[in-house]
């Protein structure tokens, strides 16, 4: 197997801190997004490395095994620091659909905090953890936790653990993903203004009356960055606009809207934009806000004509 140096992919060192790990993630994420590097098979291949050095290197048992172990780290188990889990089998991620992702890690993470979510109302079938995985991946998925080589079922009452993708969109309008779990079908409440990284458990959806955690992971978006409740744009304005004032229209997540641009507003400067940002997750109704970026369009492929005005301005100034 080829050993992959997560750290130096993500461009950290062996000490870094879960947050430098997460920012080192979302900077490399943003530039290496399949939506930027369209039919670029190597920042593909990065992109894939990155989002791979992120899931190990952002789980604490993981990263203790790859730490210790190396290129080897998925083939080994240390019953007594890891709790009694065979790490012989990583869980690979699961096949996407649509803007969402799902990965199954079966009963042993630390949930950190858990913000609340029910829904479901039982379906007939058997169902249990093939209709749910079957669902979520379309027949393929991996789980950990294998006891002699074979998979092991979760015992009574444990947990069930899952990871979803959603688009910024997602996050500020909220979604409502469904799929089956032991006969029942489950609706998931992502309401709007949730964070990266943020739990939600619905309590009892579990196998056998455990819980369902689902860490919600929001995708970074190839115009728009998010800090905390405000986003971050650049706004593209064509220079006589910028020199002669007039308005601009701005795609927001909330919709398309005009600004006005003041006359010889200068190139890059940063408009502030009241309620525009993502809703405040605990507080319905209230808004962040969002920052546009003025930046000047240079006019391209440029006539005879319009190249002597332009000169006949420069020798003016």
């Amino acid at each position: 197997m080829e050993y992959k140096d997560y750290y130096k992919i993500l461009g950290v060192s062996k000490n870094a801190t879960a947050d430098e790990i997460k920012k080192a993630y979302r900077k490399l994420a943003t530039k290496y997004h399949p939506d930027k590097t369209s039919g670029d098979k190597a920042a593909e291949e990065k992109f894939k490395d990155i989002n791979e050095a992120k899931e190990v290197l952002s789980d604490p048992e993981k990263r203790k095994l790859y730490d210790r172990f190396g290129k080897d780290w998925q083939h080994y188990k240390d019953a007594g620091q890891q709790g009694g889990f065979d790490w012989s089998k990583y869980a690979r991620q699961g096949q996407r659909q649509g803007s969402r992702q799902y990965t199954y890690q079966g009963g042993y993470d630390d949930l950190g905090d858990i913000f609340g979510g029910m829904g479901g109302g039982a379906t007939g079938g058997s169902g249990g953890f093939s209709d749910f995985f079957e669902t979520l991946f379309g027949g393929g998925f991996a789980r950990t936790g294998h006891t002699g080589g074979t998979h092991r079922r979760p015992s009574r009452g444990s947990d069930v653990h899952a990871e979803i993708e959603i688009s910024l969109e997602d996050a500020y309008n909220g979604a409502s993903p469904e799929f089956l779990l032991d006969g029942q079908t489950i609706r998931l409440n992502i309401k709007p203004g949730i964070k990266d990284g943020q739990k939600l458990k619905l309590k009892g959806k579990g196998h056998n009356g455990g819980d369902l955690i689902i860490t919600v992971h929001v995708k970074p978006h190839h115009k728009i960055r998010r800090e905390n409740n405000d986003l971050y744009m650049d706004v593209p304005v064509d220079l006589y606009t910028m020199i002669l004032g007039g308005k601009a229209e701005i795609n927001t997540l909330k919709g398309k809207i005009k600004i006005d641009i003041p006359a010889e507003t200068p190139n890059g400067k940063t408009l502030r934009l009241k309620n525009l940002g993502m809703p405040v997750y605990t507080r319905p109704g209230h808004y962040g806000n969002l920052y546009a970026r003025l930046m000047a369009e240079l006019p391209k492929k440029m006539t005879k004509k319009e190249r002597d005005l332009f000169e006949k301005l420069r020798k003016l100034r």
